[in-house]
């Protein structure tokens, strides 16, 4: 297959279908199998082939990304990259390689790399919250951390009710100040001692809650553009692995729990994690663990419609909007941290 045949923006049902079989062929000589050794480094810069990687399945999607605007890797070598957030102060991009104990940072102004925090804790998911404190789910610890412009940290949350957390994952803050996160146990290779479940830290009085533990490994989540919903990803035993929606009561309980969306695109099959909501409510979800055509980022309107696909090389764990007009849309992506410019941007944008 000639990649100049396939170097155009896909639309439509025929043209998605004629991409999937493509990717198929080349994917076996060109692409970046499914399982990447965790070593291993890809070149950096734009994706020649950034023109393919996406597919639209609605005219909305259209006006959500630019036709055949570039792809870029802008780092590699990681073991498992996870946990981006934009620092807006700064202007950088914050990221983890969980395995290797490290945190990264990508400089807008310079476009380089260099190390943020080492060792991190094993930090996972992470976000700032309105005084620009960042907040890290930390493996190591078993804990929920905040840490201020000197880097001193105050730990939030380590159990609950007498028990040790399973190994928190993914946290977002509501504008009342309350931090949720969930607790899947990923990286606790001892016993789970808490059922798998998310929860709310009280801005006031520090005071721990419970929300959801009806899913079976609560992953990444987010509010919905007007903090009336959140998501979850569901990655636990039960298939499709899916995303959830619930109704957010009171700014602090979850009600009305009802699947929202799986990241399964005809017969291929890939598992959700982290992912955020543009200013139109539209849910941009990671999408991994999957093959060539599937895994990346899909887009769904708020009704749970996809409306498109950006495909990377690699499965995609965590996503951040960032930049500074806030339309740079970060991945990252097992070994790699990946990004492309959209024509929206995130609902809570700092």
């Amino acid at each position: 297959m000639d990649m100049k045949d396939a170097n155009r923006f896909v639309s439509g049902e025929q043209s998605r279908r004629w991409f999937l079989k493509a990717m198929a062929v080349v994917s076996v000589s060109r692409f970046a199998k499914a399982a990447t050794p965790a070593k291993e480094k890809f070149a950096i810069g734009k994706l020649k082939d950034s023109g393919t990687r996406f597919v639209s399945f609605d005219p909305r999607f259209d006006r959500l990304v630019q036709k055949g605007a570039p792809i870029s890797r802008l780092h590699s070598g990681c073991r498992w990259s996870e946990g981006p957030s934009w620092d807006n102060i700064e202007k950088r991009l914050i990221w983890s390689d969980v395995p290797n104990d490290r945190q990264w940072s990508w400089n807008e102004k310079s476009a380089s790399v260099s190390v943020f925090r080492e060792p991190s804790r094993q930090t996972n998911g992470t976000c700032y919250d309105a005084e620009h404190r960042m907040i890290c789910c930390e493996q190591v610890g078993r804990r929920v951390a905040r840490y201020d412009a000197q880097g001193k940290a105050t730990v939030l949350v380590d159990q609950w009710q007498g028990l040790p957390m399973n190994s928190p994952n993914d946290v977002v803050v509501h504008p009342d100040g309350g931090i949720w996160f969930t607790d899947p146990g990923y990286g606790n290779r001892g016993t789970l001692e808490l059922k798998e479940a998310t929860y709310r830290i009280d801005p006031v009085d520090g005071k721990v809650e419970r929300v959801d533990y009806s899913l079976g490994k609560p992953n990444g989540l987010c509010f919905s553009e007007d903090y009336k919903r959140m998501y979850i990803a569901d990655t636990g035993k039960s298939e499709p692995k899916s995303l959830y929606v619930f109704d957010v009561v009171d700014g602090r309980r979850l009600e009305n729990r009802r699947t929202f969306a799986n990241v399964h695109v005809d017969g291929l099959v890939a598992g959700p994690d982290g992912q955020q909501v543009d200013v139109d409510g539209n849910l941009w979800a990671s999408a991994g663990h999957g093959v060539e055509g599937v895994n990346g980022v899909h887009v769904f309107d708020p009704n749970g419609k996809r409306l498109g696909m950006v495909l990377l090389p690699e499965g995609c764990a965590n996503l951040s909007f960032g930049g500074s007009d806030g339309k740079t849309l970060f991945m990252t992506a097992t070994t790699s941290l990946y990004s492309v410019k959209t024509k929206t941007r995130a609902a809570h944008y700092a």
